[in-house]
């Protein structure tokens, strides 16, 4: 039972350490709550901690392939490179036609689409899977963890929730800066876009030098 919950602070810190920076995900969970509110935004953040979790699974299920075969990291780290580029554009284009005219509201299924959009982010950050292989081999290596059942549950539980935590971090964060919510809407698509570049030439560099 106690290396149970060594492993799960152990992970539970790795993966809100992860997220902390700002990044897609995270800036993405501050702009749904500003633009839809306070529960579009733990949605959001809920629609991302799930995805993440069914992410840490595959990771578990390869993490020893993806350290036999480095081949396949440097795959990872292309497609990541092409979906950095394609969102760093799209944000771009959407911050432009965001200050062209009025803003649309969304009637309908805005919770559901929000839990969505969350999962659909986290399903394209393909960062995340080697990440948590990494950290899989890691405990592994130290004898943290096995391929028992309970092991491989409370590893991937403790990268929902930390990553939920940092999440929702920041969607009450933004949430409750009243006086700068408008400005933070109309910039933030500005913001990801400058943010997609950015980690598109990290990617870039760690294709180049790995």
């Amino acid at each position: 039972m106690t290396h149970l919950l060594i492993l799960f602070f152990s992970t539970f810190s790795a993966a809100f350490m992860a997220t902390v920076p700002p990044g897609l995900l995270n800036m993405n969970a501050a702009k749904t709550s500003v633009e839809r509110g306070k529960m579009d935004g733990i949605v959001f953040c809920i629609g991302v901690s799930t995805m993440i979790m069914i992410q840490t699974y595959v990771s578990v299920l390869i993490s020893k392939f993806l350290y036999r075969n480095p081949e396949v990291i440097d795959i990872l780290l292309k497609l990541a490179l092409v979906v950095f580029a394609i969102f760093a554009v799209y944000f771009f284009i959407a911050a432009k036609r965001r200050h062209s005219g009025p803003i649309k509201m969304m009637q309908v299924s805005k919770k559901r689409s929000s839990f969505f959009k969350g999962t659909f982010l986290a399903a394209v950050n393909l960062l995340t899977i080697p990440y948590y292989a990494g950290v899989h081999a890691m405990w592994t290596a130290t004898g943290m963890i096995n391929f028992d059942v309970w092991d491989i549950i409370v590893f991937i539980l403790a990268t929902g929730t930390g990553s939920f935590a940092v999440l929702y971090l920041y969607t009450i964060y933004f949430f409750k800066l009243d006086a700068k919510t408008d400005r933070f809407s109309k910039n933030s698509n500005y913001i990801l876009s400058v943010l997609m570049l950015l980690l598109l030439v990290i990617t870039l560099i760690r294709i180049i030098y790995t």
